[in-house]
C-alpha cells in the first residue's frame, strides 16, 4: 500500500521543530537565499562522491557481490531497509529506490533483511543463488507499524502516548486543489471543518478542533505549527502534500499543555520531509484540472420576472398600476424583436463561464550520505476563475492566482553526536482579479434587473467613432451593471512569506546517557500590497425608438464622469517580521528493561513586529515567552503516567496577571500487554485505556487592536468632545475621550479539559479508537451588559466573566489488509460530535421571558421567532395575535405567541435551530489496489447545523426591491390569491421590503446537513520493466475528482456554503495527473 509505506518511511525520518517567520526581502537577503539554494542543490554531487568512495572500500575487501531491490507487498521500494551479513557488523541500507549492493563471502553466508514496521527475513546465500536476492519482498508487521508518534516538541513511542492525537497519512489529504484546508473535513476525528466559498485565494475552509467553545471576539481556531513554527491558515493551505512528513491534530490538555497560553483551541502540528541517506531521487508531479460550480443559482426567465413584478404591485395594492406593459412583456425575448430595446439579459451567461482550467506542478529532489542529507522542493500552482473577459479590453479581469513556493531542508552531521538542520522556505503569490472580488461579482447578479438594460449596446451611427464600450444602464446611471463592474478594471496583489531557520541537536550521552539538547532559531518575513487599475464606464440608455424602422438612439448618461484610461489606486500594505527562539533539554532512558523514563524542558521566545501598524500602540513589539515541560514513565509497556506543564508570559496583561501556569496529567493502561492476555492476541491484539485532565490557556482574546488591557485608551484631542466659544464661536477647544477603560485584572481565557479514551486492535488488521471529552472554558472576555449611566462611562468595560461547557465524543476506524502480493485494501472512517453551551453570560434579567436568556443555550445557536405558517386570509389575520413588525396581511408569515400575551414582539424571540457551525462531521473512505491499478474514494458528511436564507442583508434573495432579480424557486412556489399555499416557500410577493416577513425566524431557517461524495481517484502505475526503459523509476498516471455529488434536502445552492449561497460557488473538479520518479 503506497500511502502506508510513505507513512512508515516518514515515521523513521527525524522530526525537528523549526521556526518560521515572514519578511519583506531586501537585496542582501535575496542573495543569501540564492546562495543557500545553490549550496543545497550542489549537495548531490558531494554526496555521490562520498558514496562512491565508501563502495570502493568494500569492493577491495570482498570477492562476491549481491545486488537487488527490497519491495513492500504493494510493490513499492522500501527505503532505508537494513541488509546485513548475519553474525558480522557488515551491512548496507537500501537507497531511495529500495536498491542495495553488498559484498559477501564467496563460499556463502546468511543475509538478514530488516526494516521497522516489517517482518524481518533471513535468507541463505550459497555462492550461486544470486537470482534469489534480486527482488525481495517484505511484509508488514502490524505490531510495529507506526511505532513512533509526533507529539509536542518531539516524538514518543506510539504505545506510550496517552494524549488524544489524531494523525493522517499525508497521501490521504491529496486532492486536486491548491488549498490543503479544503481536504480536512471528515478525514480526521476531532476536526470540525466546512468551506463557504470556492473563490481562488478566498477558499480556505474554516476548521476547529472539537468545535468552538468560546464566544469571545478573540481566536477560536487552532494553533497551527509547521515544523514547530506558528503560522496561519493561509500558510497551511499552501502546503503541498508531497512535502509533508506527518500531519497531526493535538486535541486534549495532555497534548497541548506544553503550548500553554496558545493551546486552548487545539493544535495542528505538521512536519515537512527531510532527506534520507541514499542516491539522489528526483520526483515531478503535474496536474491539469477542470473546475465548475457544484451548483448554480436558478433565476426566473425575464418574462416571468415582469409578470410577477406586476403581481407584486397589485397583490399589495389592487389599485396599483402594472409596472411592465403588455407591449414590454410580449416583445421581450420574442424572435424578431430588438433585443436592445426589449432586453432579456441573462447576467449569469454574461459574466460566468461554464468551466475553467487550473494547473499544478510539483518537483522535489532528495538524497544524501552519512554526513549530509537534503530535501529540495518547488511548487507552482495556477488557479483561474469562472469569470468572462471583455475582448475589447487589453487586460484580463478574470481571477488568476499564481502561487510559487520553494523549500529546502538540509541535515548535516558535523560530528557523530552533533546535527545541524537548515530550513528555508518561501511562498510568493501573485493575484489578478476583479476590483470588487469574485464573490461580489457573483452577488451582483442577484442585484440586477434582467429586463432593464443589456450589458453592452452595439455602437450606433452617433457613436461609431467612440473608443469605449457603451455599457447599459438606466435613469442617471444609478443601477448596477455587473458586466461593467467586472470588466472596468482589475486588482493586483502580491503576497510573500519567507523564513529561514537553523536548528542544532546535540547528543549528551558523554554527560548522562539518554540526555540530549536542541537549540533552534527562526526568522520570518511577510509582506502584502495591492493596487487597482480601472476606468470609469460610460453608461447609455435608449433615448428614442422608432418601432417601424426598428431604429433607436442612445442617450449618454455620464459623459462627464466616464474615462477611457486606467486610473490607479493603492490598496492596503502589510509587513510583519517575526523572530522565534527555542531551546530544549531532553532525557530518555530505560532501566532494568522495564522502567522507561523521559523528561523534556523547553524554553520559547517569540517577538512580532508590524511594519505598518498605523498607530503607536500597534507599532510596539508583540512578545511572548514560555517554559514548558513533560515527564513520562512507563512500566513494562503496560502502565503509563505522563505530566506536562506550560508556564507562559504575555505582554497583554498587567504584571500580576502576566504569567500563567497550565498543567496537565494523564494515565494509560495497555491490558493487552499483560501476560494473561496471550491467548487473546490473535483476536484482540491491542486494548488500551487512557485518561487525561489539564488546563490550557488562550491569550489571544479581544480584538487584535486590544494590546494592553491594563491601560486605558485615551484620546486627548477629540474634537467631538470639546467646546467652542467666542462671539462667533470661532475658538475651539478639543476634549478628552476614553474608548477603553483600564482593567488590571483581565487575564487569560482558561480551558479545563478532560479526555477518556480507548484503542482497540483486532486481528492485526482493524484499529478502533474512541474518545469522550469534556471541556469547561472559563474567564471568557465579554463586555459588561449592565452599567449604570450614573457612572458616566463612554464605552462598556470588559471583564473575564464568560463561561461555557463543551462535550462530545469521536470515533475512528482503520482497516488494512494485504490479501496477496497483487491485491491490498485499506478503509478508514471517523465520526466527531462536539457541542457547547453558555454557562455564564452577562445579560439582562429576563424575569418575564426566561426563554430569551442566552445562558443555557447552545453556543453559536441562532435566535428568532417561531414561524407557524402563512396567513390564510384576512380573517385569519384578524383572529391571530398582533404582530409588531410592520404591516402584514394574508399570505404573510404568522409567528407563534410564545408568552401568550396576545402580542408578538421581541419578547417572543427564542433559541432556534442548531448552531451555524456543524456539531457532527464524519467521513468514510477506502483504497484498493490490484497489481498496477489503484482506486480510492471518500465520502464526507455534516449534520446538526442550521443557517438562514438572507432576506435583508447584502446577500439577500428578496426580489424586485432595488431592481433585484427573481429566484426561480420564488417564482414557482409563492403564496398568491390563486394559490393560497400556507406552506409555500415564499410569502405574498411585494416590490418593497416587508419587515414582518424579514424577521429572523424558523421560516427561512434551513438544515445544513449533507452527505458529499468528496473525492475519487483511479491510478495506474507502469510496470517497472517498462518505466525503467525510459530511465524512470516510478511512473503513475491518475484521474481524480472532488465534490462529485452532494445529497441534501436543501437544493437552492451547495448546502456547505450555508448563508453565503449567492457568493462564489464551491467547485467540482476533474483532474488528470502524472507522477514521475527518477
Amino acid at each position: 500500500m503506497k500511502s502506508i509505506l510513505l507513512m512508515k518511511n516518514k515515521i523513521f525520518m527525524k522530526h525537528y521543530s523549526t521556526i518560521e517567520r515572514q519578511f519583506h526581502f531586501r537585496w542582501k537577503e535575496w542573495c543569501t537565499v540564492y546562495l543557500f539554494f545553490l549550496f543545497a542543490c550542489g549537495l548531490p554531487l558531494a554526496l555521490k562522491a562520498e558514496t562512491s568512495e565508501v563502495a570502493s572500500v568494500f569492493q577491495n575487501k570482498t570477492k562476491s557481490e549481491l545486488k537487488g531491490v527490497i519491495l513492500s507487498a504493494d510493490n513499492e521500494p522500501v527505503i532505508g531497509a537494513n541488509v546485513r551479513i548475519e553474525g558480522t557488523n557488515e551491512g548496507v541500507i537500501t537507497d531511495l529506490d529500495g536498491q542495495y549492493s553488498i559484498s559477501v563471502p564467496s563460499e556463502g553466508c546468511k543475509i538478514l533483511i530488516s526494516f521497522m514496521g516489517f517482518k524481518s527475513q533471513t535468507l541463505t546465500f550459497n555462492g550461486k543463488n544470486q537470482n534469489k536476492f534480486r527482488s525481495i519482498t517484505l511484509f508488514e508487521d502490524e505490531n510495529m507499524l507506526d511505532e513512533v508518534a509526533i507529539v509536542a516538541f518531539g516524538t514518543q513511542k506510539k504505545e506510550s502516548v496517552i494524549a488524544s492525537i489524531s494523525t493522517i497519512k499525508p497521501a490521504e489529504l491529496k486532492v486536486p486543489s491548491s488549498n490543503l484546508t479544503t481536504a480536512l473535513a471528515g478525514h480526521m476525528a476531532g476536526i470540525i471543518a466546512y468551506q463557504r466559498s470556492g473563490e481562488p485565494g478566498q477558499d480556505n475552509a474554516d476548521f476547529f478542533v472539537r468545535g468552538v467553545t468560546t464566544f469571545g471576539t478573540g481566536k477560536k481556531d487552532p494553533l497551527i505549527l509547521i515544523d514547530g513554527i506558528e503560522l496561519t491558515a493561509n500558510d497551511l493551505g499552501r502546503l503541498n502534500t508531497d512535502d509533508i512528513a506527518s500531519f497531526s491534530i493535538m486535541k486534549d490538555a495532555n497534548a497541548t499543555a506544553l503550548y500553554g497560553a496558545r493551546g486552548a483551541n487545539g493544535v495542528i502540528l505538521v512536519t515537512t520531509k527531510e532527506g534520507q541517506e541514499g542516491t539522489a531521487k528526483f520526483s515531478v508531479r503535474f496536474e491539469n484540472s477542470f473546475s465548475a460550480a457544484t451548483r448554480n443559482i436558478e433565476l426566473a426567465d425575464p418574462v416571468t420576472y415582469m409578470k410577477l413584478y406586476n403581481e407584486a404591485v397589485k397583490t399589495r395594492n389592487p389599485l396599483g398600476v402594472d409596472f411592465y406593459s403588455e407591449d414590454k412583456i410580449n416583445n421581450t425575448g420574442k424572435p424578431g424583436s430588438n433585443p436592445y430595446v426589449y432586453p432579456a439579459t441573462d447576467w449569469q451567461k454574461e459574466i460566468m463561464k461554464d468551466f475553467t482550467s487550473n494547473q499544478r506542478l510539483n518537483v522535489n529532489l532528495s538524497g544524501g550520505g552519512k554526513v549530509a542529507r537534503f530535501y529540495i522542493a518547488a511548487q507552482y500552482n495556477q488557479d483561474n476563475g469562472l469569470l468572462k473577459v471583455a475582448k475589447e479590453n487589453n487586460f484580463n479581469s478574470n481571477i488568476n492566482l499564481k502561487k510559487f513556493s520553494l523549500r529546502t531542508n538540509v541535515n548535516m552531521n558535523i560530528t557523530p553526536s552533533t546535527e545541524v538542520i537548515f530550513r528555508m522556505h518561501g511562498t510568493f503569490d501573485s493575484y489578478t482579479g476583479p476590483i470588487q472580488g469574485g464573490t461580489d461579482v457573483f452577488r451582483s447578479i442577484m442585484r440586477t434587473n434582467p429586463v432593464l438594460f443589456p450589458a453592452v449596446y452595439p455602437k450606433d451611427e452617433a457613436n461609431k467613432n467612440t473608443r469605449h464600450l457603451l455599457f447599459g444602464n438606466y435613469d442617471g446611471a444609478n443601477y448596477i451593471n455587473p458586466y461593467a463592474d467586472l470588466v472596468k478594471g482589475y486588482k493586483n496583489y502580491s503576497e510573500s512569506l519567507a523564513l529561514a531557520q537553523v536548528e542544532l541537536k546535540q547528543n549528551l550521552d558523554f554527560i548522562v546517557k539518554g540526555l540530549s539538547a536542541r537549540v533552534m532559531f527562526n526568522t520570518t518575513r511577510y509582506s502584502f500590497f495591492d493596487v487597482s487599475r480601472f476606468y470609469q464606464p460610460y453608461y447609455y440608455r435608449i433615448g428614442s425608438y422608432d418601432k417601424k424602422s426598428d431604429v433607436y438612439q442612445l442617450l449618454a448618461l455620464n459623459n462627464e464622469d466616464g474615462t477611457e484610461y486606467l486610473n490607479y489606486n493603492e490598496g492596503q500594505k502589510r509587513v510583519t517580521s517575526t523572530t522565534y527562539v527555542e531551546a530544549a533539554l531532553q532525557y530518555n532512558q530505560t532501566y532494568a528493561e522495564k522502567h522507561s523514563v523521559s523528561g523534556l524542558l523547553v524554553y520559547t521566545l517569540r517577538e512580532e513586529l508590524n511594519g505598518n501598524a498605523g498607530s503607536l500602540l500597534l507599532s510596539l513589539p508583540k512578545r511572548n515567552i514560555g517554559l514548558s515541560g513533560r515527564f513520562t514513565y512507563a512500566y513494562d509497556s503496560r502502565y503509563f503516567v505522563e505530566a506536562n506543564f506550560g508556564y507562559n508570559g504575555s505582554e497583554r496583561f498587567a504584571a500580576q496577571e502576566r504569567f500563567g501556569f497550565f498543567p496537565s496529567a494523564g494515565v494509560g493502561y495497555i491490558i493487552s500487554n499483560e501476560a494473561f492476555w496471550g491467548i487473546n492476541k490473535d483476536i484482540v491484539n491491542k486494548l488500551k485505556f487512557k485518561a487525561t485532565y489539564g488546563m490550557v490557556g488562550n491569550d489571544q482574546i479581544g480584538e487584535p487592536t486590544d494590546r494592553f488591557f491594563y491601560l486605558s485608551n485615551v484620546n486627548l484631542n477629540n474634537g467631538d468632545k470639546g467646546y467652542s466659544w467666542g462671539t462667533n464661536f470661532d475658538y475651539n477647544v478639543t476634549g478628552v475621550s476614553t474608548s477603553r477603560y483600564a482593567d488590571p485584572f483581565i487575564t487569560w481565557e482558561t480551558s479545563y479539559k478532560q479526555n477518556y479514551g480507548f484503542e482497540l486492535g483486532l486481528f492485526n488488521k482493524i484499529e478502533l479508537q474512541g474518545d469522550f471529552f469534556i471541556e469547561r472554558r472559563k474567564k471568557i472576555l465579554q463586555n459588561r451588559a449592565s452599567i449604570p449611566t450614573t457612572m458616566g462611562l463612554q464605552s462598556a468595560p470588559q471583564a473575564n466573566i464568560g463561561e461555557t461547557k463543551g462535550s462530545g465524543f469521536e470515533l475512528s476506524l482503520d482497516y488494512n489488509e494485504v490479501i496477496n502480493k497483487d491485491f491490498w485494501i485499506t478503509a478508514r472512517g471517523n465520526f466527531t460530535y462536539a457541542k457547547a453551551k453558555y454557562v455564564v453570560f452577562e445579560e439582562p434579567n429576563y424575569f418575564d421571558s426566561p426563554w430569551r436568556r442566552i445562558t443555557g443555550s447552545q453556543l453559536g445557536q441562532g435566535r428568532g421567532l417561531i414561524a407557524e405558517r402563512l396567513f390564510v386570509d384576512d380573517e385569519d389575520v384578524r383572529n391571530s395575535p398582533r404582530q409588531d413588525f410592520g404591516a402584514y396581511t394574508a399570505g404573510d408569515i404568522k409567528y407563534k405567541d410564545i408568552n401568550n400575551d396576545g402580542i408578538i414582539n421581541a419578547k417572543d424571540v427564542v433559541p432556534i435551530g442548531y448552531p451555524t457551525s456543524p456539531e457532527i462531521i464524519y467521513g468514510l473512505g477506502f483504497s484498493i489496489g490490484y497489481k498496477s491499478f489503484d482506486f480510492s474514494s471518500f465520502f464526507q458528511g455534516s449534520a446538526r447545523s442550521s443557517f438562514w436564507i438572507d432576506t435583508t442583508g447584502d446577500d439577500h434573495i428578496s426580489p424586485f426591491g432595488g431592481e433585484r432579480a427573481l429566484l426561480k424557486v420564488i417564482a414557482d412556489d409563492h403564496w398568491s390569491e390563486t394559490d393560497r399555499n400556507i406552506r409555500a416557500f415564499w410569502p405574498r410577493l411585494s416590490v418593497g421590503g416587508m419587515s414582518n416577513n424579514n424577521q429572523r425566524s424558523t421560516w427561512f431557517m434551513r438544515d445544513g446537513s449533507f452527505l458529499r461524495w468528496k473525492s475519487a481517484e483511479l491510478g495506474y502505475t507502469l510496470p517497472k520493466d517498462i518505466s525503467r526503459k525510459a530511465r524512470v523509476e516510478v511512473a503513475r498516471l491518475y484521474l481524480s475528482a472532488t465534490n462529485l455529488l452532494c445529497f441534501s434536502k436543501f437544493k437552492l445552492w451547495d448546502p456547505e456554503m450555508a448563508g453565503n449561497g449567492l457568493g462564489y460557488p464551491l467547485q467540482r473538479v476533474i483532474n488528470i495527473g502524472i507522477n514521475l520518479t527518477f
